[in-house]
């Protein structure tokens, strides 16, 4: 990897933000050839440098949000049924996607056997009505549509990452390494994020600990002081998803600087071609990620993501950029 010299001594001059980290700007190689298809082709890119919150967003932070604004979130608000044509009257209702671990085996590439829609599924009832937060203060908040999340960095006067920016910021200086930490999943026998161990979705064994989110920094940081940059809760980015990275510039030394996904109108997800929906882009995997199924728990791996669902693996961390680095704003 190769950081920007100047950033340092910026840096060092700069006073860090409560509750983040410096994020050196560099070249780096982005996405992975041995992997899923959408991750590739890896190719080499440049970002500048930015803060990041050290973890991401927990219930007691989005609580003040809500609190100070009074805030309502997606999975809060009545459904317009002119924008869900044909949905059945019962799923009209305000709500989000819940996990639920089932009996046994199941077929996997049915995910309806594990994500229900429960009306009154929300941040503040993240596994439906009767569920609260107790306990859960420092848990990273769940059930955030992409606008919620944007709600939230705006009123902390941050940003969201891009696609870029998040794994150049996950890999911690390890460039082109399997996951945050290195090579391992679980050098030694010891889990270093919250994910999933046994056989998805129907029985997970625990040896890290948690079944379900865990709190924030439970585990160790990566070499940018950021913790759960892998697993836990996914995390979203501004850029639409495309089912492919932009292929490597002709030039070797005309690596892309501060890139940006697709436009808008060219996001889809090919595994569901039927669903018009735009997408972002989730980075990080979650604590259902299990190497059965889902291994989504290393930094080139990303994830179509619905801007308007909330879901009870997803979350949130925030940036700032520095006031020069116009290149790294994202247009809607």
């Amino acid at each position: 990897m190769t950081t920007d010299a100047a950033d340092k001594p910026r840096a060092m001059e700069e006073e860090a933000p409560p509750g983040m980290r410096r994020v050196p700007g560099g070249a780096f190689q982005m996405g992975s050839d041995a992997h899923y298809p959408e991750e590739r082709p890896a190719h080499r890119v440049v970002v500048d440098g930015f803060w990041m919150d050290a973890t991401t967003v927990t219930n007691d932070q989005f609580a003040a949000f809500v609190a100070a604004t009074g805030y309502a979130t997606v999975a809060e608000r009545p459904l317009d049924p002119a924008q869900y044509p044909g949905a059945q009257p019962e799923l009209l209702v305000p709500g989000a996607l819940v996990f639920h671990m089932t009996d046994g085996p199941v077929d996997t590439r049915d995910i309806s056997r594990w994500w229900r829609w429960t009306p009154g599924a929300q941040w503040r009832h993240p596994h439906g009505p009767g569920s609260d937060l107790t306990g859960l203060g420092d848990h990273p908040v769940v059930h955030v549509a992409f606008e919620d999340a944007e709600a939230y960095a705006r009123w902390a006067g941050k940003e969201l990452p891009t696609e870029a920016e998040w794994e150049f910021a996950a890999r911690g200086g390890l460039d082109g390494a399997e996951f945050v930490w290195g090579e391992e999943l679980a050098p030694g026998g010891v889990h270093l994020a919250n994910t999933w161990q046994g056989p998805f979705p129907w029985r997970n064994f625990e040896a890290d600990g948690f079944t379900g989110t865990a709190p924030v920094a439970s585990y160790p940081a990566n070499g940018y002081g950021l913790h759960d940059m892998a697993g836990n809760v996914w995390q979203w980015t501004t850029d639409w998803f495309a089912a492919r990275h932009a292929a490597d510039p002709a030039k070797p030394c005309c690596a892309p600087q501060n890139p940006r996904g697709p436009a808008m109108e060219e996001s889809f997800d090919p595994r569901q071609p039927q669903v018009r929906i735009p997408r972002r882009v989730v980075k990080g995997g979650s604590f259902l990620c299990a190497p059965s199924y889902c291994r989504r728990y290393r930094p080139a791996a990303r994830h179509a993501q619905m801007v308007d669902t909330g879901m009870s693996h997803i979350g949130f961390r925030c940036i700032r950029r520095d006031p020069q680095n116009v290149q790294g704003k994202q247009k809607p």
